[in-house]
């Protein structure tokens, strides 16, 4: 399978940049990958980098392709970062890579994925070495849209601009996969074709679990104590889920850093060790935050669907629903509101995913609860 296969539906992209990585007038230093969330804007920057250290190789199977798409490779660095920003340190770390000569392949590749998590402060440290790049140097940038970039950094990157693939192209990638048919279309549906959402709803049981307590909220939103529960509900739910996901990662890396100090397991931490450890401990806090916030941001999006089938429903458009299994709930709720209801309810979930991206240091308890009794009311 060549390594543009996995680009759903994105058939104008991936010629747009295998033709600038085979035609050096075509090239340029810097790029900007820009699409909704699940349109594939790594995996994108991944094949490109493949196209650009093995250029006569247009399947992308050779050793050189498949370690440059799959982050192993002496030329290409791979940022992602499940921080809330991209710190200065992080950046200048990139550009003293970038400046390096190429090892082993005709370029040096560059590409930070969440590009739109790179603050102000750390845009203008980058500026230069984007603009003013080695002769073999390039820049990869992604983010779901240019308007995430500051005006500075994409007026110096070409840009490449990402769709998303229809639902029964990321089913039949699921099928693909192993997947059932019929899971692989209610998944691709559920996750409005975000290929990594879907392939996680479809692998994994918890998260469809995760994902039916979310869209059940609506129909238990009785009264305001009942805003209050499920959103105390939900934010216990996204911590676990986020522990969950990170709890195994921080025991390793504590311990590989008491490892690599020289400590012997079960001997208590010295001294001159502790401010090493409290460092690492401070990142981890940080680390989960970031993930707790995701894990609410993409329930909030979830429930975004939940009334925008509801609007559907009372619309009598015939377009077809994100929430299959839940299409009688849907209908039950389109009947006893309105369109207007479903409206202000959008808006208000809307508001609040807004909030949690302009103020990291906010309470989600205190979030979901404002956001649930205003969901309360709004019908």
């Amino acid at each position: 399978m060549s390594v543009w296969d996995v680009l759903i539906g994105q058939e104008h992209a991936a010629q747009v940049l295998q033709h600038a990585a085979a035609t050096p007038e075509a090239m340029t230093h810097a790029w900007l990958i820009t699409g909704p969330p699940g349109s594939g804007r790594s995996i994108a920057a991944r094949a490109f980098a493949a196209a650009l250290q093995a250029p006569t190789d247009a399947e992308g199977t050779s050793p050189a392709a498949r370690s440059a798409y799959n982050g192993t490779h002496a030329d290409v660095r791979i940022h992602a970062t499940d921080k809330v920003l991209i710190t200065i340190d992080e950046a200048k770390e990139l550009i003293e890579e970038a400046h390096r000569a190429p090892a082993v392949g005709p370029w040096r590749v560059i590409i930070i994925e969440d590009a739109d998590r790179i603050a102000e402060r750390t845009s203008n440290v980058l500026l230069k070495a984007i603009e003013e790049p080695p002769e073999r140097t390039v820049w990869v940038l992604c983010a779901p849209s240019a308007h995430d970039m500051l005006p500075t950094i994409r007026s110096r990157c070409r840009q490449v601009n990402l769709r998303m693939p229809p639902a029964r192209a990321v089913a039949d990638l699921l099928v693909s996969d192993g997947v059932s048919p019929e899971l692989a279309l209610e998944v691709a549906h559920a996750s409005q074709s975000h290929i990594g959402v879907a392939r996680h709803l479809a692998t994994d049981e918890e998260a469809r679990e995760y994902r039916n307590l979310v869209l059940g909220i609506p129909q238990r939103l009785r009264s305001v104590g009942d805003a209050v529960h499920l959103a105390g509900e939900l934010d216990a739910a996204a911590k676990e889920r986020s522990k969950s996901a990170t709890e195994e990662r921080d025991a390793e890396e504590r311990a590989k850093l008491l490892r690599e100090s020289g400590l012997e397991p079960g001997r208590p931490v010295p001294a001159a060790l502790r401010s090493q450890v409290r460092a690492l401990e401070e990142e981890q806090k940080r680390r989960a935050r970031r993930a707790t916030l995701d894990t609410i941001d993409r329930a909030l999006v979830d429930l975004l669907s939940f009334y925008r089938d509801v609007l559907t429903v009372q619309l009598g458009s015939d377009v077809d629903l994100i929430n299959t299994t839940r299409a009688e709930a849907v209908r039950e709720i389109a009947a006893a509101t309105t369109q207007e209801a479903s409206l202000r309810a959008m808006e208000a979930i809307t508001h609040s995913r807004e909030r949690f991206a302009e103020f990291t240091s906010i309470a989600p308890l205190l979030a979901l609860e404002a956001l649930f009794i205003r969901l309360r009311h709004v019908g």
